[in-house]
């Protein structure tokens, strides 16, 4: 959650404010409260809950779930009359409040929240299991990446540009931007050899999130804006038009096989890695500058 300049300077004017009315203490800039983190700069203030989240779900003993990706499932209904009640009701109500402060920062959470508070008195474990249920989307960490190429970008040697990004969240985590190692001899070549290059990189960062504690309980989505790259990569009769591409580059295949990428197209419009491989129009290049999370600050220059 971020609160934007002008929303700084209001904050600053109403403590300026309070301190010639109340006697006041400034314990300088705040980092942490009531189970917020705060990260204060020059562009504003960034407010998170991670720390709440881990004691919520050590709380419930959730920390090494498998996550979900939603928070509800898909035309799920509840009701008062479902399940069993509980025989310990305090633990569905503290949880319900946990998520409750949680909205705070995660204003997706509003909605399952808000469903679960209507079930205070009387609850049952059918309302508990929906609710843990949350608490395993909001465990979720999960890894995508995005794959691109261009075609024969470099005018001196025929070779092409290849370009991934990888993001948890919201958040670009790693990226890359390379001349390619050999010489394809089409767009779709020139794809798939990108394809195998992300592939290998989201298999390390599969392996680096275990060892953080951030096992990835599915596959890694990799995108790719060419469909035909991705058939070859999944289809081993496609054998006959790649039997002249180096055999590393079918690493890719048995990725795939192994549920650790799966690959999935997507237009070029929402390409991420678009930026990482050729020249774009400035319309382009802002907009996908800010789907990778950069923002532009305004700095004057001292004389």
């Amino acid at each position: 959650m971020l609160v934007t300049r002008s929303n700084v300077l209001l904050l600053v004017e109403f403590k300026m404010e309070m301190q010639d009315v109340f006697e006041m203490s400034d314990l300088g800039i705040m980092n942490y409260f009531l189970g917020m983190e705060i990260y204060q700069c020059s562009s504003g203030i960034f407010i998170s809950q991670r720390k709440y989240t881990v004691d919520i779900l050590k709380k419930f003993k959730l920390e090494s779930c498998k996550e979900v990706a939603t928070p509800l499932a898909q035309n799920e209904k509840i009701s008062k009359n479902d399940g069993e009640k509980l025989e310990e009701p305090f633990a569905y109500r503290s949880l319900v409040g946990n998520l409750l402060y949680l909205t705070a920062t995660r204003p997706n959470l509003m909605f399952p929240t808000s469903l679960l508070s209507r079930f205070m008195s009387p609850f049952n474990n059918v309302h508990m299991g929906v609710a843990k249920r949350v608490l395993k989307y909001v465990r979720g960490v999960k890894l995508d990446g995005s794959a691109d190429s261009d075609w024969a970008g470099s005018v001196d040697d025929m070779k092409n540009t290849l370009g991934y990004v990888f993001t948890i969240g919201s958040g670009v985590i790693c990226w890359n931007s390379r001349k390619q190692e050999v010489v394809a001899q089409s767009i779709v070549e020139a794809e798939y050899i990108s394809l195998a290059a992300a592939a290998n990189q989201g298999i390390w960062l599969r392996k680096l999130l275990t060892d953080l504690g951030q096992e990835q309980s599915s596959p890694t989505e990799l995108c790719c804006d060419n469909k035909s790259a991705i058939a070859i990569a999944q289809n081993p009769v496609q054998h006959g038009r790649t039997k002249h591409i180096n055999v590393k580059f079918h690493s890719i295949r048995e990725a795939e096989k192994n549920s650790l990428i799966k690959l999935h197209c997507c237009s070029t419009n929402v390409q991420l890695a678009n930026i990482m491989t050729k020249a774009l129009p400035k319309s382009r290049l802002e907009f996908l500058r800010l789907k990778l999370g950069m923002s532009k600050e305004n700095l004057k220059e001292e004389c």
